[in-house]
């Protein structure tokens, strides 16, 4: 990556999610994740001098997780492009209070502060799945509690210049108003047997044995050793590289004695080749 375009994907990231959600995930995935000695380096720097940039490149380095957990948090009908902002909050906090002395890496540690900001943002607004079905009315949720400077009712002249300014009717900007001064719906009621409709926030929450933490650094640990065992294999000649993908890497895996008669050679030569070319392929994805 050049240096110009890390700079504009650092640039993207940092604003959040405010224009295009794609090119905001694909910038975030573009930054490269820390070692674990880059990340106790940087939280030391800012625990000790407050560091400012060390915490930038921490919160940086993250952001992509933050993707991966609020995309979990998409049932409840919300933007994805505020479940993230919201937990690019709980990030920063994270970050804040993130001990490098502890052995733990940061983004275990981070997951509950991103998801204590979700869920936070989840309640705050889970109104709005129970009053605004469509996609219309959820605009003009968001719009009107946008355009609302306080609590107390619009006066006419206030609805008419809300309803011009959102290019709706007025009657849609008092009824939207009346659904925002409702009585909340609590938050995990009484579950009725009879109704199979009865949704609440507490089922759409993740399960207590889901941890986006370990499933982020499982699939980055599952790319990387994907990626590092492709290298490793272009080291080998074409007749080791074959024989271990048609021994290891196919569904249907040839015999020994099937490569044999292939090759024009015993068996047990085949088997040394084999062995010998797992030995370099181990070697070479150690480094």
């Amino acid at each position: 990556m050049t240096t110009a375009l890390a700079t504009r994907n650092h640039e993207i990231a940092l604003a959040g999610p405010v224009g295009s959600l794609d090119s905001y995930i694909s910038a975030v995935g573009a930054i490269p994740v820390l070692s674990k000695e880059d990340e106790q380096s940087l939280a030391r720097q800012l625990r000790d001098e407050e560091n400012l940039d060390a915490a930038r490149e921490l919160v940086m380095a993250h952001l992509r997780f933050v993707v991966h957990i609020a995309k979990g948090y998409t049932g409840y009908g919300l933007p994805l492009n505020d479940l993230i902002q919201e937990g690019n909050v709980g990030l920063m906090k994270a970050v804040k209070r993130f001990d490098p002395e502890y052995d733990v890496r940061l983004v275990s540690f981070a997951v509950h502060w991103i998801r204590a900001e979700i869920h936070e943002f989840v309640l705050k607004n889970w109104r709005i799945v129970k009053v605004a079905t469509t996609k219309a009315q959820r605009k003009l949720f968001f719009n009107l509690r946008k355009a609302k400077k306080t609590l107390a009712w619009l006066t006419a002249a206030e609805t008419k210049a809300v309803a011009e300014d959102l290019g709706v009717s007025e009657k849609e900007v008092t009824e939207m108003e009346k659904r925002l001064h409702s009585r909340d719906a609590i938050f995990d009621p009484t579950p009725d047997l009879d109704d199979e409709r009865n949704f609440t926030p507490a089922a759409y929450l993740p399960a207590p044995d889901s941890d986006p933490a370990r499933q982020v650094e499982t699939s980055d640990f599952n790319n990387d050793a994907s990626t590092r065992m492709h290298a490793a294999l272009e080291i080998l000649d074409d007749r080791s590289r074959r024989i271990l993908e048609e021994r290891w890497l196919t569904e249907d895996k040839m015999t020994l004695h099937e490569l044999a008669d292939e090759y024009g050679i015993s068996a047990e030569r085949i088997r040394q080749l084999e062995v010998n070319a797992i030995k370099k392929l181990r070697n070479a994805m150690a480094v």
